[in-house]
């Protein structure tokens, strides 16, 4: 089954998402179609990074993503498509790929399909549905673009420690307002070594408890855990975070070890 999964920043109220689709459709009639999210905020590089990077790996190999941020015709960017862990992504060579990604991709080229002119606007519906289309039907990447060997890069904010404790900050915050840090699982574990903990945050709060689960806690109290995406989750049972701790992206947590 060809599998094509959408992350754009389109929204839900205009033409644009059913523009790309029907586009899609009109070139690969037997396509399963995905929404990952079209509610990434406008060209927010690292919050679609974030999503597709803890999604894309729940999917069958040879899926095709479709990143669709940031992709308005410039001159000077590149469109890149890339095989990694078997998976394809096609998107704006814009440091996505590298947010995303922790080694560096099996195979990428850059694209170098002609762009239709009446799409030069909106190439999400032309370039990238095409490429998509391609490599969702068994066509090979080589087919479609040059080798490229490097790609551009950005760097996700690394969490920081100072002799006892770790600084880390807030990276995302999802749509039940769980606070999502860049601490990982690994990078706790690595740290910890079995000792006690206080996390503590914003308006002198405190929390020095791993939770399994967000309801072993009684509603209304905060806690903290490593949810599905592996990181460090602040969070409130049955309750907005982000509101009632006033944690914001970028905001910093300290945890202290004994």
């Amino acid at each position: 089954m060809a599998i094509i999964t959408l992350t754009t920043d389109l929204g839900d109220k205009d033409i644009y998402q059913a523009a790309l689709k029907g586009s899609i459709l009109k070139l690969l009639p037997g396509a399963s179609i995905v929404d990952i999210t079209h509610n990434v905020s406008a060209f927010n590089v690292q919050q679609a990074a974030f999503i597709l990077k803890n999604s894309f790996h729940y999917f069958p190999e040879g899926t095709v993503h479709l990143i669709g941020i940031d992709t308005v015709f410039n001159k000077e960017t590149k469109y890149l498509a890339v095989n990694y862990k078997n998976h394809f992504f096609v998107g704006s060579d814009n440091g996505i790929f590298s947010l995303m990604f922790n080694a560096d991709p099996d195979e990428m080229v850059e694209i170098n399909i002609m762009q239709d002119l009446k799409f030069l606007h909106f190439p999400l519906a032309d370039i990238f549905v095409k490429t998509a289309c391609h490599l969702a039907d068994g066509g090979k990447l080589r087919d479609i673009g040059l080798p490229v060997n490097s790609i551009d890069k950005k760097m996700n904010l690394q969490p920081v420690i100072e002799k006892s404790l770790i600084k880390g900050v807030v990276i995302y915050i999802d749509s039940f307002q769980n606070v999502i840090t860049n601490i990982t699982k690994e990078f706790f574990n690595q740290v910890q070594q079995g000792r006690n903990f206080t996390l503590s945050f914003k308006r002198n709060e405190t929390i020095n408890h791993l939770s399994w689960y967000y309801n072993e806690v009684p509603e209304g109290e905060k806690l903290c855990l490593f949810g599905i995406s592996d990181h460090l989750e602040i969070a409130i049972n049955k309750g907005n975070a982000s509101g009632l701790l006033g944690l914001n992206l970028g905001d910093t947590v300290i945890i202290n070890f004994e």
